[in-house]
């Protein structure tokens, strides 16, 4: 599970963005030439915050030690990172059939619109086409709910009239005004593909969700497909309907459209590029495991067969002795209203081995931390495999780990592989370090009840916030198993898995955060660190991240939602005993911890419940939770939040431009060197991904 994301939603100390999880016109890539020296990399410390809009900001990241990786590390890392980026269009389409038409026609109209482009109505599209890029698609990256322009349907006509058809994904027979009225209700109604993901219990979340998972089928067909698949698998089956859409005929047989390699099948053209790009990397990979690793994801990408994918999984759990490693696949199921079907993503990494010692000690301590959870007995792990963490530096991502990005991921997800052969962790220090130069110290003095609750932040905010990642991501995914004989918790908590999940995982990292142990291990830099990260869950879980929903909205996003039950239960659980206390002071809203030990014993009693819920699949005791605790927000606490927020000099969301990869080579086309350049410009680099990694058509 990725965690910002979204993969996947965390807030670091400082209540910056973070997130369990996760690219038109050409096939041809310049990265392949020669070029001129490249621009250098900002030096640590230099400003890291390129651009603003909307909600949203823009950094860049460093890639530290860079220069020490050898060539054929370096090699290694680039055809990975090529790998990454050519499966860009994938997101697209999966979040929305009309996405990559959307998207084609705003790379069309930048590259050759004759208007004026310093008018109002110009910087109004400007920002719609960036924030469509920042989310992957017409609906916002967090909230669910589709993106509405700042510009009219008659400015929008005149837009696509005045560009070059020839720059337009115009299909057959079709001409500028048809693609307009294709688009208008795309764009313009707000009822029309109104969320990308819709929970709402009280409808058909499939045919509500505007994901390009389903065509044709209602909620309950989906269930009734995949439970009977389940039923003849027997056990450790594979993750039915990761990577497939699942589809009805005229005459109502549903079928898969499995997404591998391959001329004709359902993004074909751009794993085919995947795989020649994996295929590239082999040869320069560090050990014979990681070749047989890299060479069983191919083998999965060209059949579509979740059986090899679990080979994969299993064999890539085992190298754990490379400086490099990476993420490519099929994987965060967050967006499924149903958590069968997953985003592709895509990450290459590279180890930063001073902190990855510091921190190792985490992982090679699991079982204290299993044996000492509050997770009842009968479901803890007595032997916990295999768990591996890393503290790292990305090198490139892609697909919905980009551009907005998580800072801690665990996999793999399929639980019986966890149980039986463990997971790996990461937490991502340089996009960790560009979160923390971004800051965030502004809203926390907002936000905090007190001085001392500043002051704790200031001084503490970073160490908690690489604390929780890594309880979060080592300790909290890999803990805990099922009873014996039930489902994976997508098919028992059906909408509700992903919500529980991170929560449990969160739960794990606060209930630990005060262990003395920590203290003495020398992660923790005294006894009293935990409080600020105790004061910034609350905080954020009750107020802060309001600021990211229209006020009095259902919260629908897996880790807000996981944020709020967290945070909201231990408020009303406490309430007798005073432990957290809502204040009103000037119009405005603060809570206040006043017994941190009994919010400790309340983390670990909701741990327990949760942890019961996952093992047992109880679905009724899910529902009743989230929707109690985690989907309802109320009104004028969230106007008074935005309010707030409107008069601070900081956005809700980050998201990067990436570092350049450029190989060198000679006339025989070897790799002699590959150099590093730095793009400042968002836009720019949406533009150039559009050209050299745009492999899909607009309808697949």
């Amino acid at each position: 599970m990725k965690h910002t994301h979204i993969l996947s939603a965390l807030c670091l100390c400082a209540a910056v963005f973070l997130a369990v999880s996760c690219g038109q016109y050409t096939n041809k890539s310049s990265t392949n030439k020669t070029v001129a020296a490249p621009a250098p990399l900002p030096a640590t410390g230099e400003k890291v915050l390129l651009d603003t809009f909307a909600d949203l900001q823009i950094l860049q990241y460093e890639l530290p030690g860079w220069d020490k990786l050898s060539l054929r590390q370096k090699t290694f890392i680039y055809y990975l990172s090529e790998a990454t980026l050519a499966g860009r269009d994938i997101i697209y389409d999966q979040h929305c059939k009309y996405n990559l038409t959307v998207r084609k026609t705003l790379e069309g109209i930048f590259a050759s619109y004759k208007g004026d482009r310093a008018s109002a109505d110009w910087k109004a599209f400007a920002v719609y086409a960036k924030r469509v890029w920042f989310s992957n698609g017409i609906h916002h990256h967090y909230n669910e709910s589709k993106i509405q322009p700042g510009f009219s349907k008659e400015y929008f006509t005149t837009l696509v009239q005045n560009s070059d058809p020839n720059k337009l994904p115009l299909s057959a027979g079709q001409d500028a005004n048809a693609l307009i009225v294709q688009l208008n209700p795309v764009l313009f109604d707000p009822g029309f593909m109104a969320k990308r993901t819709n929970k709402d219990k009280s409808t058909d979340v499939v045919k509500g969700s505007a994901v390009n998972f389903y065509e044709g089928v209602s909620a309950a067909q989906v269930d009734a497909f995949y439970e009977k698949l389940l039923k003849s698998a027997g056990a450790n089956p594979p993750s039915f309907g990761l990577n497939s859409k699942l589809v009805a005929d005229k005459s109502g047989n549903l079928t898969e459209q499995v997404w591998k390699a391959g001329a004709g099948n359902m993004y074909g053209a751009a794993i085919s590029k995947i795989v020649e790009n994996l295929e590239k990397a082999i040869p320069f990979a560090e050990n014979k495991q990681q070749k047989k690793a890299i060479g069983l994801l191919v083998a999965y990408y060209k059949s579509g067969d979740l059986g090899q994918f679990d080979d994969f999984n299993k064999t890539w759990l085992k190298e754990t002795e490379s400086a490099i490693d990476f993420i490519n696949g099929f994987i965060e199921v967050y967006h499924d209203p149903k958590g069968y079907k997953a985003d592709w993503e895509a990450m290459v990494q590279y180890n930063d081995p001073d902190a990855t010692e510091k921190m190792a000690i985490v992982s090679k301590n699991a079982q204290y931390f299993e044996d000492n959870s509050t997770i009842p007995t009968a479901y803890k792990k007595k032997k916990v495999e295999g768990v591996s963490y890393r503290v790292i530096n990305v090198a490139m991502e892609g697909g919905d780990c980009a551009p907005s990005t998580p800072i801690g991921v665990n996999l793999p997800n399929s639980n019986w592989v966890r149980e039986l052969y463990g997971s790996k962790s990461v937490s991502l220090n340089n996009i960790e370090n560009a979160y923390n130069k971004a800051g965030g110290a502004l809203a926390t003095a907002e936000f905090a009840n007190d001085p001392e609750e500043i002051e704790n932040a200031k001084k503490y905010a970073e160490a908690c916030g690489k604390m929780h990642t890594a309880l979060h991501e080592v300790i909290g995914h890999a803990s805990g198993q099922l009873k014996p004989g039930v489902p994976e918790p997508n098919v028992t908590l059906k909408q509700y898995s992903s919500t529980l999940e991170e929560g449990r995982a969160d739960l794990v990292a606060l209930y630990f955060m005060p262990d003395p142990k920590l203290v003495e291990w020398g992660l923790m830099p005294d006894a009293n660190a935990f409080k600020a990260e105790y004061d910034n869950y609350i905080r954020n879980g009750l107020l802060q991240q309001l600021r990211r929903l229209p006020p009095g909205a259902d919260i629908e996003e897996d880790h807000m939602r996981n944020r709020q039950l967290v945070a909201a239960w231990a408020f009303e659980k406490g309430k007798k005993d005073k432990v957290i206390v809502r204040e009103e002071r000037n119009g405005k809203t603060y809570y206040d911890i006043r017994d941190y030990a009994k919010l400790r014993v309340l983390f670990g009693q909701l741990l327990s419940e949760i942890q019961r819920i996952k093992s047992e699949g109880d679905y009724d005791a899910a529902h009743d939770l989230v929707e109690t605790y985690g989907v309802k927000t109320d009104a004028a606490t969230g106007k008074q939040v935005k309010n707030r927020y409107a008069a601070l000099p900081t956005k809700a969301y980050s998201g990067f431009v990436q570092p350049k990869l450029v190989a060198v080579k000679d006339a025989s086309g070897k790799v002699t060197d590959v150099k590093v350049e730095r793009e400042t410009d968002f836009v720019q680099q949406m533009l150039r991904y559009g050209k050299e990694y745009g492999f899909l058509p607009v309808n697949n």
